[in-house]
């Protein structure tokens, strides 16, 4: 049996509408359910090792699709930089009674608007 990649599971959700239905299903029920392949083959009808074909070229086809368009690692990338901006108004938001205010304000929309920066540079 070949080693679960949980990335594979992460690129069926941008990519899993250009498979057939059989990579789909197949691929869905090995990463996100945790079938075995045989659990698989008795689900859909096929043989066993149908399965694992079906599974094998579905994630060549997701992984190709992810070189060349890269939409998973760039939604990561967002992601992280939405965090940080949360993260950093949050800082703001609880730091109203210290002290050090504007700076700290300073400092966190300095984070934020490289954050931005980033993000819009990628668009672009």
């Amino acid at each position: 049996m070949f080693e679960k990649d949980y990335k594979i599971s992460y690129l069926l959700d941008f990519y899993g509408n250009i498979l057939t239905d059989k990579q789909k299903d197949a691929i869905d029920l090995y990463y996100n359910e945790d079938l075995s392949l045989a659990e698989i083959s008795e689900h859909v009808g096929i043989t066993r090792q149908g399965v694992r074909d079906a599974i094998k070229r579905g994630e060549e086809t997701l992984t190709d699709m992810e070189s060349k368009l890269g939409f998973a690692e760039k939604f990561e990338e967002y992601r992280k930089a939405f965090e940080e901006i949360n993260r950093c108004a949050d800082t703001i938001r609880v730091s109203k009674s210290n002290l050090n205010f504007v700076k700290i304000i300073e400092e966190n929309m300095s984070m934020i608007l490289e954050q931005i920066k980033n993000v819009t540079v990628e668009v672009e």
